[in-house]
């Protein structure tokens, strides 16, 4: 399970969400092996009183937080934070300092899905990639 929050100026954001909902969704796909039809995503459109940055930082500046069942590996979650900057970089034309990525583990049993805990659903894929 991994659901996933992206923070953007909505100048930026409107012009790009398609490709960029593709970009993140392949990467988890690729990086931790989530099935295909898993996507849950949410945009965050902010004006630019609403979002504040350092001024190293483009109007292309996104922050992409994902929540997940924990239990994945380091070198998973390493592996899609940096396939998540190679995709941005080469399908989006961000700079390294634009994008930034939190992964939040939380245990399944704090999750409530389908009317009850994560832990007690059966997955019909790995977490432990």
């Amino acid at each position: 399970m991994a659901q996933v929050k992206v923070y953007a100026l909505a100048s930026n954001l409107g012009m790009c969400r398609p490709k960029l909902s593709e970009v993140v969704h392949s990467c988890l796909v690729y990086a931790l092996a989530l099935p295909v039809k898993k996507r849950f995503q949410r945009f965050f459109p902010l004006t630019a009183d609403d979002f504040i940055f350092p001024s190293d930082r483009s109007a292309h500046y996104t922050i992409v937080e994902i929540y997940m069942f924990e239990g994945r590996s380091e070198a998973a979650k390493k592996r899609l934070i940096r396939l998540l900057f190679e995709r941005f970089a080469a399908e989006l034309n961000y700079d390294v300092n634009d994008l930034e990525v939190n992964l939040i583990e939380t245990p399944r049993a704090n999750w409530g899905i389908r009317g009850r805990p994560g832990d007690e659903l059966a997955l019909s894929y790995d977490v432990e990639v």
